[in-house]
């Protein structure tokens, strides 16, 4: 290794000093720009459904959806994600590495056509945790509240995520010898065969009664990943640090720190871990790999089509716990675990999680989904 390699591979410690400054941020709004949606356009929700892999009629389809009992489009649940840029990115510790880990979410209403959304986030705690993946690690949990053009709320969501120094990370090597996926024409043709075994359960409604305990979700599958994938996905997300030409020049003068330089001497931003394998090994993964956020939106993709257009998503809780590599596959699964009344309200609990070509969990959580009850006859 050259010396100039060296250097190049050299990335700031986590320190107390910064771990303090962190610290008296607690409580405070953290400023940014603003989603890469503020309204939940046609071509917004398009964007959005289409980067998850996600057809439903309801978000593509003005004509079914203005059969619906919506009377017109709505969007994915998850289109969220696109409409805040300080929630899923941490913001301080300049020059740690972020990793999104998880979140809890709760929808109080369907997103519809239409609806311009603002955010609020604050820096809601932090925790130091100790990891075999990157030593010390901080999990820094954030509050974002979504508010509609009325001021009223429609979501709240509490993403965390690990701030880890890439150095140690890559020094540990602790998925070093993780397999990468590679597939015969036979295993791509079956994987791809069930994109085609896809059920949605549409108009057709899924009353509350008629679920048992102990119950499979039909599955969603996604992949296997590539790099065009996640640029899908970004077109519909918007990304946390995507800049481009004199907007990311001036951005990245005024924070050199949130920047990486690659092999021609510029700066790039610390996402490009999802999509250059050699940024992704100079932080202890063996290739690039999605975002965590994107697995959010897989599951609720498997929630809406379980649920149908008369279900109500009311929180998912779920927790990213190993990384999703290019060329990965995941099914997206779930199983029935309760189902109960609270307030009034037809309350199914579902226990949802991915699953890699290797029998690996990359994600798991819980949903609760609101169902209609049978008419009384």
């Amino acid at each position: 290794m050259t010396e100039p390699q060296k250097k190049k591979a050299s990335f700031d410690r986590l320190t107390d000093e910064a771990l303090a400054e962190l610290r008296s941020e607690i409580g405070n709004e953290i400023i940014g720009p603003p989603g890469h949606l503020t309204e939940a356009t046609r071509d917004g929700i398009r964007h959005f459904a289409m980067g998850i892999g996600d057809e439903n009629p309801l978000w593509l389809d003005e004509n079914y959806a203005s059969k619906s009992h919506f009377g017109g489009l709505t969007a994915p649940p998850f289109i969220l994600l696109a409409m805040n840029k300080t929630a899923w990115g941490a913001r301080g510790l300049r020059g740690i590495h972020s990793m999104f880990s998880g979140s809890y979410f709760e929808w109080k209403r369907p997103i519809k056509l239409g609806d311009r959304i603002t955010s609020k986030t604050i820096l809601k705690d932090i925790e130091i945790k100790s990891s075999q993946f990157a030593g010390r690690a901080i999990k820094q949990i954030r509050e974002a509240t979504f508010r509609d053009a009325a001021g009223e709320v429609v979501a709240i969501a509490r993403p965390y995520s690990f701030r880890i120094e890439r150095d140690t990370a890559s020094a540990k090597g602790k998925y070093d010898k993780l397999v990468l996926g590679t597939y015969t024409p036979e295993q791509y043709a079956s994987i791809t065969a069930d994109y085609d075994k896809e059920v949605r359960r549409g108009d057709t409604p899924r009353y509350w009664e008629d679920v048992t305990i102990g119950e499979d979700m039909p599955h969603v599958v996604k992949g296997p990943l590539t790099i065009t994938d996640i640029i899908v996905f970004l077109l519909g997300f918007g990304g946390q640090w995507l800049r481009a030409h004199g907007d990311a020049a001036r951005w990245y003068g005024r924070h050199p720190k949130g920047g990486i330089l690659n092999k021609f001497g510029a700066f790039e931003p610390p996402e490009t871990v999802h999509w250059d394998d050699e940024l992704a090994r100079r932080v202890g993964v063996p290739a690039a790999y999605d975002y965590g956020p994107q697995r959010m939106a897989w599951l609720g993709h498997l929630m809406t089509n379980w649920m149908g257009d008369h279900g109500f998503l009311r929180s998912m809780d779920a927790q990213v716990r190993r990384f999703n590599l290019v060329g990965d596959t995941t099914w997206c699964r779930g199983k029935i675990v309760d189902k109960r009344e609270e307030d009034g309200h037809k309350i199914v609990v579902c226990e949802i999680w991915c699953e890699d070509q290797r029998g690996d969990i990359t994600a798991k959580g819980i949903a609760k989904v609101e169902l209609p009850s049978k008419p009384a006859k």
